[in-house]
């Protein structure tokens, strides 16, 4: 799936600052809505999201300032984030390490695929931590589904719903969500929570 680069800035500073990660030798995936387009999906987001580990977000704030982006340290605590100017537009990167309270591990950076986003090669995030981070971050707050939708919808076959199940279990929100496309006909609420049960 080519975007033309002309038409999407985003996937220009995307693959612009994968390669100095990579050049960096900082481990990284992609994430968020260009992780669920690189994975043949829909999204409804129009950011660029990279998970990172905690200790390696000052290297990226370093290695990215030496090829001309503007870091920034944000008071939330969980990411940092970097700004890249293409044509006069400044083009936000967010480096996340601690997305819905789940640190980045190795384990995280290793639950990935290479894969191709306009013919640059990068670990890009399963299908199934990013429905899991999707449904984890409504809140009281925040609950919308619409942005939740295309997400299963597109990725459905990729997604192990019985882990998606499992790890949130402890949200009402997720679980309301999972009863939404069961009677969606996305997936089997009954086969998915008695195969959670049985692992």
């Amino acid at each position: 799936m080519a975007v033309p680069e002309d038409r999407q800035p985003l996937i220009a500073t995307l693959k612009r600052a994968a390669f100095h990660l990579k050049d960096a030798g900082i481990p990284f995936c992609l994430a968020g809505s260009f992780a669920v387009y690189a994975r043949g999906g829909e999204s409804v987001d129009h950011d660029i999201d990279f998970l990172i580990k905690a200790e390696d977000a000052e290297r990226v704030l370093t290695a990215l300032a030496e090829v001309g982006f503007r870091g920034e340290v944000p008071p939330e605590g969980w990411l940092v984030k970097a700004w890249d100017s293409v044509e006069n537009e400044d083009n936000l990167i967010d480096f996340i390490f601690c997305p819905v309270q789940r640190p980045v591990t190795d384990a995280t950076l290793a639950d990935t695929d290479v894969i191709a986003v306009n013919a640059c090669h990068m670990p890009v995030l399963s299908a199934t931590e990013l429905m899991i981070h999707k449904v984890l971050t409504w809140s009281a707050h925040y609950c919308d589904y619409a942005r939740g939708l295309p997400v299963a919808r597109s990725l459905r076959e990729q997604i192990d719903w019985p882990r998606v199940y499992r790890e949130t279990a402890h949200s009402p929100y997720a679980h309301a969500f999972l009863f939404l496309i069961d009677r969606l006909g996305v997936m089997s609420l009954d086969e998915t929570s008695a195969l959670a049960a049985s692992l």
